[in-house]
């Protein structure tokens, strides 16, 4: 057996047991996050980090953000920069800036929304 043999094996069983381990560690430490809260009382039910409407809204922001910015370094490349060896890096510079920009734009919507409800203020 040679050495890329004996690699790929090792990679397999160590990048399997991380796996495995992460997802473990997840679910101890959020079990444990919640018997800590019933321990000192508290409804662990009430203390939801983002309500699903916020994830759902920053996801699709994020992915039109990507898409628009993916179709925009698609027209330059084709038509501008036709003829350059750094269209790669156009194509990541813009998905990351209007991923970003739509990140961006879901924090401004769910502050005004909690704002609006008046989420975060102490009477």
């Amino acid at each position: 057996m040679d050495r890329t043999a004996e690699f790929g094996i090792m990679a397999g069983i160590i990048i399997s047991t991380g796996f495995f381990a992460m997802i473990f560690g997840i679910v101890y430490l959020h079990k444990r996050e919640r018997m800590a809260m019933i321990e000192r009382g508290m409804d662990p039910r009430r203390y939801k980090s983002q309500s699903v409407p916020y994830n759902t809204l920053k996801a699709g922001l994020l992915l039109i953000g990507a898409g628009v910015g993916l179709f925009l370094a698609f027209v330059l490349d084709d038509t501008i920069f036709k003829n350059s060896e750094d269209s790669p890096a156009i194509f990541f510079a813009l998905i990351a800036i209007f991923g970003g920009l739509g990140l961006f734009q879901s924090y401004h919507i769910e502050m005004k929304n909690n704002a609006k409800e008046g989420v975060g203020k102490v009477d």
